[in-house]
């Protein structure tokens, strides 16, 4: 996806895009999110991080508008959400995780409809397709059903749905999930593109090296709760220690691999999976060697990531979904 101005104008954007302040929402019994705080600068990238069922689709939710919290506060350009819906929709866009097309229509027919959906007079709504054919690499595909496209080409399809306003904030909910590995470092690209031209991106992400590479701030939630919100880089700094040995160790084998090993360790596990946290890996590596011949076994040393943040905060390895 090949660099060009999305923007129509620049704008002077708020310090604070998105403000939450105390915000819960319960679905009967079951409260989904609770008490969340969240501040997402103008310009950032910032990420939602969680399993499934941790709150982030709801949070989205009611930062679109769609869903009413409980209780708590929600700002978005300074405007409170329940009482300026239409005006906040607007200024932004969503890549809901499930595509929302019209499967008779063509590419280009989707996102003129949509267009349309924004009001847009007929000079801008075709200057609007243009930029977003372009941007997202459609130009072949735009005469196309999207019911005959693949799922890589239908995920580029919703997203330049949801540019079609020229949005100040761009949402997207689990953008890249189930694509192959080229398109997702094509996605990337324009997330950084828009970003450079001063949007503000809020996503969710069951990729951590996603994250880790997109995001400038990242929360992490589960249960409803948000267990914690830095850089991803300070994230790993501050809770982990810099390498990681990554060795096959069930847990009834884990006291005769590591013994009284004479450094402080910091152990996880994730399934058959020992996690072992050092600052420098090479000593402790000599003493697992002196200790078992490692036949049969994999071990991998590698640096700490925020894969291993989101193990440590929330004690669940994270899976993507289907």
């Amino acid at each position: 996806m090949g660099a060009m101005a999305l923007s129509d104008s620049p704008g002077a954007p708020e310090t604070c895009v998105v403000e939450m302040r105390g915000v819960s929402k319960r679905f009967g019994e079951k409260l989904a999110v609770d008490t969340l705080d969240l501040e997402i600068p103008a310009g950032s990238c910032f990420g939602l991080l969680g399993s499934n069922g941790a709150g982030k689709t709801t949070a989205l939710r009611m930062i679109y508008g769609v869903t009413r919290p409980t209780s708590g506060s929600i700002h978005v350009f300074g405007s409170d959400v329940q009482r300026d819906p239409r005006g906040i929709r607007a200024r932004l866009g969503v890549t809901l995780q499930d595509n929302v097309l019209i499967e008779p229509l063509n590419t280009e027919e989707n996102l003129r409809v949509f267009g349309r959906y924004h009001l847009l007079d007929e000079s801008r709504l075709s200057q609007r397709i243009d930029r977003c054919l372009d941007l997202l690499e459609l130009r072949s595909h735009a005469r196309l059903p999207v019911s005959n496209l693949s799922g890589g080409f239908r995920r580029r399809v919703a997203i330049a749905m949801s540019l079609m306003n020229d949005p100040e904030l761009l949402i997207l909910d689990e953008p890249t999930t189930g694509l192959d590995p080229a398109l997702r470092l094509s996605l990337w690209s324009l997330v950084r593109e828009l970003q450079a031209q001063g949007k503000t991106v809020l996503i969710t992400t069951h990729y951590m090296e996603e994250a880790q590479r997109l995001c400038d701030r990242v929360a992490i939630m589960s249960g409803g709760h948000k267990i914690c919100e830095d850089s991803p880089r300070q994230l790993i700094e501050s809770r982990l220690a810099r390498e990681v040995v990554e060795i096959d160790c069930p847990p009834d084998r884990e006291i005769e691999l590591l013994g009284d090993y004479p450094g402080l360790l910091q152990r996880l596990r994730s399934g058959g999976r020992l996690l072992v946290y050092v600052d420098d890996a090479r000593p402790l590596l000599q003493w697992i060697r002196q200790r078992d011949d490692l036949e049969g076994r994999s071990l991998v040393v590698r640096p700490s990531n925020l894969e291993d943040v989101f193990l440590d905060a929330t004690g669940t390895a994270l899976e993507a979904s289907p």
